[in-house]
């Protein structure tokens, strides 16, 4: 009998997945058997004899299921990086059957009486703090997930968290293949003028992939902005606009409307079943922000201090398209054409001035290299461990002491396969089995300009920034020095979570770093400092836009999530008020922002997406650290290290703030750094 390759450990160096002898067919039977193992483990102990204790049930119930969830990352993992057809159909028919599987576990009335029974005794317990949190979590774990729930309410509960985990993979699934269905091919060079050298390459290259003449444009990030950002063609700016912010608002079957009235309103009864006013009020009791007020309040404070700026922001790129020539009113297609031109009469500066010296490979030394610098990290290629797709490239990862700590994935350019975006995950979490450090494997998926025949990848500004921010967020999963999985690295409040990725942003615009990262890759000339400057310079160049747009986004998530009875009303229509405050254009017919948000329905950002505007509080704030002993401070980064990094979610995040800053963060270090305040 042949055994499963996903159903044991796996016997690789580091015991990374073994991903060339894994085939679809392993999967769907191997998370069958591996569910029934891990049930087996559940029912050990439930009928464990023994008084319940913190080891034979908190821990015990830690551990179970281990293979099952190792399987579960590396098949969600590949199902978001280098999908297909096959392994969409698997994830469609496994995604209930391991949410059967949770609601097994947390509806458990045997098992949870063990777990209150822990709980109920823990002062008699010798536990330490991560103990007690892990403790803690637990039995809030239960209590969230249907525990005290009975009868006719706790079978509602397991109807609507599987039918959840279908609409929210269907989401997903739909925007990748409206991202693909759409393709703009131009044959007439002369309807192309403004497009840099390398964008028209990149098009050239995909077009002649396909055995097409001319060029082919996409909707994936580095093709669909760069074309937003510098053709002067209108007509074409406005197709491609279009058919951006028409995705999944087709009325076709790929269309995510009525996805989002099922998914709220089931959101919305779920959390009334469990005694909350919303999905909001249930979500942010696990935040740092705690209750809907007190987000909505941040957002607000946040808008009144940008709106103004924002404002002015559009009326002096309408001032400058109507001098160069613009024709009636400015709409959401000339905004980011007009706002680089204008970027660049004010600063002399745009992406293409500055993409010749961010080579990836270059760009990709320095940022390791700014881990060594702060945390005496080192980075070993290792092209013999198995990966997903020939792209991928491996490092192992030691500390100061030449003490293993990781296995690194980066995975940098888009394909068909890979969703939009970047993003960090995991292969394995940090954690402690018996006396082992289990080291954890960390990756970074992204989706950066691809290099052409006659020229390396050579990054925009914009994307190396987005490296920094993700390496931030593998930095925290790398870091990890915790007991428990379910606390390690990145497992910690949502609002909290992109602090360490936003911190790292901070070094893009610090002289020293980008002497290090800026060499031209024809020349070998070191960025110089007059194009420094400029980019320092050119930091708060429409700050209040960005700001608003980001705030937007934020006020749309809320209002979806703060709905108290299901929704069945106009999805367009809901989206244009909850967005009215921060609207500085005329409305498109057609478009909709949230048929394509996939970070709050097919994602972890439900009632969450402020987090990014909460984790820029904390953020410039944390950065004044580094700025007051020097941006390579060893010491700084050493306490930025042992009081966040290291601790996951072993204590409250305002906790770990203070321990490492000494105070609870302020706001005006952030509107000070973003211009909005002098």
């Amino acid at each position: 009998m042949t055994i499963n390759i996903l159903q044991e450990p796996f016997k690789t160096p580091f015991q990374t997945p073994p991903f060339e002898l894994i085939t679809e067919d392993n999967y769907l039977p191997a998370f069958k058997e591996l569910i029934n193992k891990a049930k087996d483990e559940i029912n050990a102990i439930v009928n464990n004899s023994a008084t319940p204790d913190f080891n034979n049930t908190i821990v015990a119930l830690e551990k179970s299921g281990g293979q099952l969830g190792v399987i579960s990352h590396v098949f969600f993992n590949l199902n978001h990086a280098e999908t297909n057809e096959q392994i969409q159909t698997i994830a469609r028919e496994v995604s209930p059957l391991l949410t059967e599987y949770s609601n097994d576990i947390w509806l458990n009335d045997k098992l949870f009486l063990k777990v209150k029974e822990v709980y109920e005794n823990q002062d008699q317990a010798d536990l330490s703090a991560e103990q007690q949190q892990l403790l803690n979590e637990t039995y809030k774990g239960f209590v969230r997930k249907g525990a005290l729930l009975e009868g006719d309410a706790r079978e509602r509960y397991r109807k609507i968290t599987t039918e959840l985990s279908k609409l929210t993979l269907q989401f997903g699934e739909n925007l990748l293949t409206e991202t693909n269905s759409f393709q703009l091919h131009v044959s007439n060079e002369d309807e192309l003028k403004g497009l840099p050298e390398g964008v028209m390459d990149a098009a050239a290259a995909l077009a002649k992939s396909q055995e097409k003449e001319g060029w082919v444009f996409t909707l994936q990030f580095p093709s669909y902005m760069p074309f937003m950002k510098y053709a002067q063609n209108r007509e074409l700016r406005k197709q491609m606009y279009r058919a951006y912010s028409k995705r999944c608002n087709n009325n076709n079957k790929h269309d995510n409307k009525l996805l989002i009235q099922k998914i709220v309103s089931l959101r919305v009864e779920k959390a009334k079943l469990l005694g909350y006013e919303s999905h909001a009020h249930f979500v942010l009791e696990e935040h740092m922000a705690l209750h809907p007020d007190k987000v909505n309040g941040f957002l607000a404070e946040l808008l009144e201090a940008s709106i103004d700026v924002a404002r002015q922001d559009v009326k002096d790129v309408e001032a400058f398209a109507s001098e160069n020539g613009l024709e009636g009113a400015l709409q959401r297609w000339d905004y980011p054409y007009y706002a680089e031109q204008l970027k660049a009469k004010k600063y002399g500066l745009d992406d293409e001035a500055t993409r010749p010296y961010f080579e990836l490979k270059k760009v990709e030394q320095g940022v390791l290299g700014l881990a060594t610098k702060l945390y005496g990290l080192s980075f070993k290629e290792n092209s013999s461990i198995s990966v997903y797709h020939d792209e991928v490239k491996t490092y192992e990862v030691y500390d100061e002491k030449g003490t293993f700590l990781s296995i690194f994935y980066v995975d940098y350019h888009p394909r068909t396969t890979k969703q939009g975006g970047a993003w960090m995950t995991s292969f394995r979490d940090q954690h402690h089995d018996d006396d082992e450090d289990v080291r954890p494997h960390i990756s970074i998926v992204c989706n950066f300009t691809r290099p052409t025949e006659t020229k390396p990848s050579l990054l925009t500004f914009n994307e190396v920034q987005t490296f920094l921010h993700e390496f931030g967020h593998a930095l925290h999963g790398m870091l990890s020095q915790v007991s428990y999985e379910s606390l390690a690295g990145t497992s910690v409040y949502r609002d909290f979570v992109e602090l360490p990725s936003q911190i790292m942003e901070n070094w893009a615009t610090q002289k020293e770093w980008l002497k290090d990262v800026g060499v031209h890759y024809q020349t070998g000339e070191v960025i110089p400092d007059e194009l420094i400057q400029k980019i320092i310079d050119s930091e708060n160049y429409q700050s209040g836009y960005a700001t608003v747009r980001q705030l937007s986004f934020g006020m749309n998530d809320m209002a979806w999530h703060s709905l108290n009875e299901a929704f069945a009303g106009d999805v367009v229509e809901f989206e244009k008020q909850s967005m009215a405050a921060t609207e500085l254009f005329p409305l498109v017919d057609g478009t909709a922002f949230s048929t394509g948000f996939a970070h709050i329905f097919d994602g972890g950002y439900a009632a969450g997406y402020y987090g990014y505007k909460w984790a820029e509080v904390l953020d410039a704030d944390a950065f004044e650290a580094f700025k007051e002993n020097g941006i390579f401070d060893k010491a700084t980064a050493h306490k930025f290290r042992t009081e966040i990094l290291e601790k996951g979610g072993t204590a409250h995040p305002m906790t770990l703030y203070k321990n490492f800053r000494g105070h609870e963060p302020s706001i005006e270090p952030l509107l000070k750094r973003s211009g909005l305040k002098k």
